[in-house]
């Protein structure tokens, strides 16, 4: 078995893991959700419970989308236990969603989350749909804190795109550019690349863009 990242496009790597709510089956405990599997480097560590805390603050929005969460770091489970414990106790907030015990770091290591400076987990996050293939996978430094709420808007643009057989513009649904309109898919022939701005709104033939609802 590789161990390396998955790529996008590739069905997530079938693993039984040991969670915060017991064992699990990846990604079949999660068939017809959409998931968001997110490592952190360790617990207890100041950057890694600011982003918990972030992420249970937006979990319900994370559910309304049929979207679940569940972290990773290379702890074991009862030192996620006492954090998850410490978090509720010092910040009044109840981590609700599962977090893999990897102790060994079997689990990092065929994901190829392992830093290169250290046997930490980086700070990386797949995004997963419900037929298991992985759509998007964002990473960032031990120093820096992700941003979840352009995770939620990921999540709410990759649901949209399947939706509207569309492309999505930066920073949708406030594009400088079309605001919040989607891109056509490019043109599949001469003939069609013809017809775009007669059928669609655009710069050109090549940039073309339409409501939701169209």
């Amino acid at each position: 078995m590789e161990n390396r990242i998955p790529l996008i496009g590739e069905k997530f790597p079938e693993l039984e893991v040991i969670t915060t709510h017991g064992k699990m089956k990846l990604p079949e405990v999660f068939k017809g959700k959409w998931f968001i599997l997110f490592s952190h480097p360790a617990d207890f560590t100041p950057v890694c419970t600011t982003e918990f805390v972030g992420f249970q603050k937006r979990y319900d929005e994370f559910k309304k989308l049929n979207t679940e969460l569940i972290g990773l770091s290379i702890d074991q489970v009862f030192s996620h236990i006492s954090w998850i414990n410490w978090i509720k106790e010092k910040m009044g907030v109840e981590i609700q969603y599962p977090v893999i015990a990897d102790d060994r770091g079997k689990v990092a290591e065929r994901l190829g989350l392992i830093h290169a400076s250290s046997t930490n987990t980086v700070r990386a996050v797949f995004i997963v749909d419900p037929n298991g293939v992985v759509r998007a996978i964002i990473y960032y430094p031990p120093e820096l804190g992700r941003n979840l709420d352009e995770i939620l808007r990921a999540i709410k643009a990759l649901q949209m795109a399947d939706k509207a057989k569309a492309a999505m513009p930066a920073n949708w649904p406030n594009n400088e550019l079309i605001g919040d309109k989607v891109i056509v898919p490019p043109a599949s022939d001469v003939e069609s690349a013809k017809d775009r701005l007669k059928n669609y709104e655009g710069y050109d033939w090549w940039f073309v863009y339409k409501k939701l609802d169209e």
